[in-house]
């Protein structure tokens, strides 16, 4: 006998469509995004022999994203505030702002269990080498005020660079701090640690900060400490030292640049592959985390269990708790006005060797 289904039930059991939006150009390059979070999913580039590989962590399938996000936030859009707000709260114009602590008594990316990373952006203008994400954010959403309009934009150039364009407008004063928190491993991301990858930063002092990774307000130099990246180093060469703990580096650095001039600020080569990343930003400085808070039970696409040391996320954005840091770059947004920012991850080729300072 033949069951005739109601058409709810029809659609309830079909599974939803791979909401994948791809990129590509004319060199070959790929990039993978999805409306969740805005997230990048995969960069697929070449190597100097030509054999393309994604270079970024992240999850085998979309559904594993909406389970996990919070755990790691591979390629996810942060807000609306990336990195710590000391005590979980700020005043903007005398008025208070009490947030929900996610991070001890601080407010890690906004605080609270919801960030733009949980939540579907709407993908609109869809061309070969292009897409924008828009998001209408509601007054209060982390208990931030202001209804706000963010949007970014992910347009892939011939010459291997993905320029990622954000812009927003608040009915509200609020503040906001923007960033992409994908990590990277140009061997590949099934190819394990980044400890031999040499990484470059444009960046002579240090975000000094407290046990919680609240900003003093001071900034250290960098010279003869594990923090100096000037010239480039591996990132495994001093991550045992002290002060680094066992779980490696997760610090900011305060880029050589006035903040909202696009310039090269980081560099990262892996040796073996030769392949290269060079990245542009607006921004005034860098988080760079190793992963050392990745519990090891998630694997990634190529079937690889990810550890601490598989990856580096390079954050270009404000500082952290900039709110409450009046000698800081402002992260303030008022009605009328238009956040801008601008990154470029421009990838390449270098010949065999050590790269040079």
């Amino acid at each position: 006998m033949m069951i005739l289904l109601p058409l709810a039930a029809i659609a309830a059991a079909t599974p939803p469509a791979d909401p994948t939006i791809t990129l590509r150009n004319a060199h070959g390059m790929v990039v993978r995004l999805i409306p969740q979070g805005a997230i990048v999913t995969a960069v697929e580039v070449p190597d100097r022999d030509g054999h393309r590989a994604n270079v970024v962590l992240g999850y085998p399938t979309p559904a594993d994203y909406r389970a996990k996000i919070r755990k790691n936030g591979f390629g996810a859009t942060i807000g609306r505030y990336a990195g710590r707000i000391g005590g979980a709260r700020f005043a903007i114009d005398g008025r208070p702002v009490t947030l929900v602590a996610n991070d001890g008594a601080n407010a890690l990316h906004g605080g609270g269990p919801q960030g733009f990373d949980t939540v579907d952006w709407t993908p609109a203008a869809i061309r070969r080498d292009s897409v924008r994400f828009t998001l209408v954010s509601p007054d209060g959403f982390q208990n931030f005020p202001g209804r706000l309009t963010v949007s970014v934009t992910y347009r892939l150039a011939d010459d291997d660079a993905l320029h990622i364009d954000y812009r927003a407008q608040t009915t509200r004063p609020t503040v906001l701090n923007l960033t992409n928190h994908s990590y990277f491993n140009l061997a590949g991301e099934s190819s394990g640690s980044v400890d031999g990858q040499y990484l470059q930063l444009r960046a002579a002092r240090l975000v000094d900060t407290d046990a919680g990774g609240i900003p003093s307000g001071r900034f250290t130099p960098v010279a003869g400490t594990p923090f100096d990246f000037r010239c480039p180093h591996t990132i495994g060469e001093r991550i045992a030292q002290p002060p680094l703990t066992p779980r490696g580096y997760n610090h900011a650095w305060l880029f050589d640049k006035p903040a909202g001039t696009l310039a090269p600020v980081a560099r990262l080569v892996d040796p073996g592959s030769g392949r290269t990343l060079t990245i542009e930003t607006t921004e005034p400085s860098i988080q760079a985390y190793t992963g050392g808070y990745i519990d090891g039970s998630d694997a990634g696409p190529g079937g690889h269990v990810y550890r601490p040391g598989d990856g580096i996320a390079l954050e270009m954005q404000h500082l952290a708790d900039s709110p409450n840091q009046p000698s800081f770059p402002s992260t303030r947004l008022r009605p009328g006005e238009t956040y801008r920012q601008t990154t470029i991850w421009r990838f390449g080729v270098a010949a065999k060797g050590a790269p040079a300072c």
